[in-house]
């Protein structure tokens, strides 16, 4: 068992104290429990502690809390426990969870891919802005990249990759009438990353980096005409109040981590580590399902669809993908996501691309000039 509780304040940044708490939070053999009447001892559940992903959405509420507050115990009848807390509900800042994993401040812990960008921009390939219209297109484009993701994980930082999870989609809602992405051009629109930006920008947008809870306020004050965001996030927020058109292209998705300190992971019991391999991958599988399914009732809440569930039916037009903005996305990934991102990122991701997603997507990657 851990003999510290989960970190519920903000970190300081002096990573002396966080390698002395790194002491107390790595897995300890199983404790016993005081004697049972009659003189027995009984071993009590060996318990791990879990920074889970977004609290609040499907994915963490219907899939992940379950499997580790209850799953975990039933498949190994009893042996194993666990508990969880959403990382944005633990006091972990986001862009230090990678560096948290690796020291094993947490030792169990999600990581979105997008903290990345300003540090590893290369982890960030699978999920730029234009590359994955349907999650088929992004199931592939993850399966290229991640041999090469879960070897730098362990290689560069000490962190044993076990699982990559997905948010839904993220499109385009604007105030005013949209009929291809093209109409972008001139609007202020919320982007919440670098690479929406660049397609944005591409379109003729004025990206507008602005956090998710500043999204309504922002559109109501009329600081940005149009936002990007998850669709059914987007109708829990009641965008459907404020905007009328939503463009079914998704721009990006939303990849996230669960990974483990390797100190950690092989301190683990075998057996339990072989029970979490088996059984991660079908969580995995079942987040993504679950990504796919919110996606699509996110879009039918926000038209006020019969098959709207759990959320606020709307009456807003959804904008289908025209050949047009089918041609446009493939022009802006190709000639400004692309580029930029290697610009930003280096020689090094332009060779990381062309040797795993480039070949799967038919996109080279040019190295820019020093």
């Amino acid at each position: 068992m851990y003999s510290r509780p989960f970190l519920t304040h903000r970190l300081r940044p002096a990573f002396a104290s966080l390698a002395l708490a790194a002491l107390c939070c790595l897995p300890q053999a199983e404790a016993q429990s005081p004697a049972a009447p009659g003189g027995a001892s009984a071993v009590a559940p060996y318990r791990l502690r879990i920074v889970g992903g977004l609290a609040g959405i499907n994915q963490y509420t219907r899939q992940e809390e379950p499997f580790w507050s209850k799953e975990l115990s039933r498949l190994s009848g009893g042996r194993f426990e666990a508990e969880i807390v959403p990382f944005d509900r633990a006091g972990v800042p986001g862009a230090e969870m990678l560096r948290l994993l690796q020291l094993g401040v947490v030792p169990f812990g999600t990581t979105l891919m997008s903290s990345f960008t300003a540090q590893y921009p290369e982890y960030t390939a699978p999920d730029l802005a234009g590359l994955n219209p349907d999650i088929a297109t992004l199931k592939s484009t993850l399966t290229a990249f991640r041999p090469y993701l879960e070897k730098a994980l362990r290689d560069q930082h000490g962190v044993e990759a076990l699982a990559v999870y997905v948010y839904p989609a993220q499109v385009v809602f604007c105030k005013k009438p949209l009929r291809t992405l093209a109409d972008l051009a001139g609007r202020r629109t919320r982007v919440s990353s670098s690479t929406q930006a660049d397609f944005v920008g591409a379109l003729g947008g004025v990206p507008v980096l602005t956090g998710f809870a500043q999204i309504m306020p922002s559109l109501t004050a009329g600081n940005t005409e149009c936002a990007i965001t998850g669709t059914m996030s987007g109708n829990t927020l009641g965008l459907p109040t404020v905007t009328s058109h939503v463009h079914a292209l998704p721009v990006t998705w939303g990849l996230a981590i669960f990974g483990a300190n390797q100190a950690a992971w092989e301190a683990l019991p075998p057996d339990l580590r072989a029970l979490l391999r088996r059984e991660l991958p079908r969580l995995e599988a079942a987040i993504w399902d679950e990504s796919e399914r919110e996606t699509s009732n996110g879009m039918a809440c926000n038209r006020g669809a019969p098959a709207c569930v759990g959320g606020r039916k709307g009456s807003m037009v959804v904008v289908p993908v025209s050949p047009q903005d089918e041609r446009s996305r493939q022009e802006i990934l190709a000639s400004t996501v692309l580029p930029r991102w290697v610009q930003r990122c280096g020689a090094r991701c332009a060779q990381v691309w062309n040797q795993t997603i480039g070949p799967v997507r038919g996109l080279t990657a040019v190295p820019a000039k020093p």
